[in-house]
């Protein structure tokens, strides 16, 4: 016996707790939401209500405001990294000094890998003080005619400040996708592109439309992580059983909601496994979109290959 299949055997045994890890979580997550799948079905997902009660007869659960939350928030996180992970990508790959690369290589690393609590208190102490003054009571005193502005921002915890958040805390995760995608670009195209008289404008122009596809998979992999983000979203959206586009409102996420409820649902009868179905939901919602993104990725990274 070779080597290589001495190494294989001793791979096999890894891969397949992995799998079995995997699958054991998606079994628990399961049978622990049967009990609330039979008794509301799909309205769990479509009504927006949550009234606990210890005679289980009275209780009513339907999550579809926090389902709302994760997906709004995450979405807004996305229009604010988008911009902020491709400026940064193409600043860092192209403009800045060989010096200082390194520098802001790791400081965006450094920023990927904090815990999330040390965003949330800054959220909560600094930022959604600052959006109130500045960007939510503005908005709403000239623009308050806006559906999206409409609301009254009294404390400024709200899907908005949510969503500020988040973007910035998936920007560097973001901008590690999109910078290894960008500085894979070979040497031969950029000369190609300037040795047509393009400018350094149009040249970076056209090199981040060749990396497209690498780029939205990196989006569609931050969105998976600002969804199922739980610590600081919960100091920060308000926590309010609230289904509304309007950005100063306050909400919930799945995530924030099984953190909020979890430590006393042992109380009633039905709590647990709804909140064991609202996880299920966020557990679906990751894997499709994690891959969605990683599919989009190999497929940019096989091309660039060829």
């Amino acid at each position: 016996m070779g080597r290589v299949d001495t190494f294989k055997l001793i791979t096999y045994p890894v891969v397949a707790f992995i799998f079995l890890l995997f699958f054991g979580m998606v079994f628990v997550y399961f049978v622990n939401s049967i009990p609330a799948l039979e008794r509301y079905g799909v309205d769990l997902y479509l009504r927006n209500i949550w009234k606990a009660a210890e005679e289980p007869s009275k209780e009513v659960y339907g999550i579809a405001a926090a389902i709302w939350g994760s997906v709004y928030t995450s979405l807004i996180a996305i229009l604010i990294a988008f911009p902020l992970a491709l400026a940064y990508s193409i600043f860092v790959v192209d403009y800045v000094p060989r010096k200082l690369k390194s520098v802001l290589i790791i400081l965006s690393d450094i920023m990927a890998g904090l815990p999330t609590i040390i965003y949330g208190i800054w959220g909560a102490f600094f930022l959604v003080p600052f959006l109130r003054n500045w960007i939510m009571e503005p908005l709403y005193e000239h623009f308050s005619f806006i559906p999206l502005f409409s609301y009254p921002p009294v404390g400024g915890y709200s899907y908005l400040s949510a969503g500020v958040l988040l973007g910035i805390m998936v920007t560097p995760f973001a901008t590690s996708i999109i910078r290894e995608a960008y500085s894979m670009i070979p040497f031969t195209y950029r000369e190609a592109v300037y040795s047509l008289g393009a400018t350094r404008y149009e040249a970076t122009k056209i090199l981040v439309g060749y990396i497209k596809p690498a780029i939205i998979s990196g989006l569609i992999l931050a969105f998976g992580r600002a969804i199922g983000e739980t610590v600081a979203v919960s100091l920060v959206i308000g926590n309010t059983f609230n289904l509304s586009p309007k950005l100063f409102a306050p909400g919930y996420t799945i995530s924030s909601l099984v953190a909020n409820q979890f430590g006393n649902a042992f109380i009633y009868r039905y709590m647990t496994s709804v909140l064991f179905a609202a996880g299920l939901a966020l557990f679906i919602i990751g894997i499709v979109v994690d891959m969605l993104g990683k599919r989009s990725l190999k497929r940019w990274e096989k091309n660039v290959r060829i």
